[in-house]
């Protein structure tokens, strides 16, 4: 997909992971476009499957959030039915922002974004009641150095 990304386009996607509130003609002003071919190249950056949407980032802590965790999960079940009943459970829990499937020693990585320990505990409880897990082991975030850095383009 790189090849399809221009300077110009690049110039738009740093831009809108910096702020993607900002309006057409701000963006358009930085990157040396008319409004209506930024416009376009957004649109054609939208059809392409390039750029997915608008997020608002959200300071955890302002909202009670602060907890951060990280869970390890190792499985002996490797079936295409368990495997989809798994997605379907882990992706019916809130408090999970993030899931990866990875190599190594575990088998899947859970970032979970939740109040305290108790409503973590909570997070946990509900994760295991459904599937056997092999092993979960949790990593307690103790700061955010680097979260959310905007791609290179």
């Amino acid at each position: 997909m790189r090849d399809k990304i221009d300077r110009i386009d690049a110039k738009i996607l740093t831009e809108l992971q910096k702020d993607a509130s900002q309006s057409q003609r701000d963006l358009a002003d930085k990157v040396g476009l008319s409004q209506n071919a930024c416009w376009r190249r957004i649109k054609q950056l939208q059809e392409s499957g390039i750029l997915q949407g608008q997020a608002a980032r959200i300071d955890r802590e302002a909202i009670g959030r602060g907890l951060v965790v990280f869970a390890m999960i190792r499985t002996r079940n490797h079936s295409a039915d368990w495997l989809k009943r798994f997605r379907a459970h882990v992706t019916s829990i809130p408090d999970i922002t993030d899931f990866y499937r990875i190599g190594g020693d575990y088998d899947y990585m859970l970032k979970i974004v939740t109040t305290d320990m108790k409503s973590y505990d909570e997070v946990y409880q509900r994760l295991i009641e459904k599937l056997e897990l092999e092993n979960v082991t949790s990593y307690f975030a103790m700061e955010a150095i680097l979260e959310n850095r905007p791609l290179e383009i």
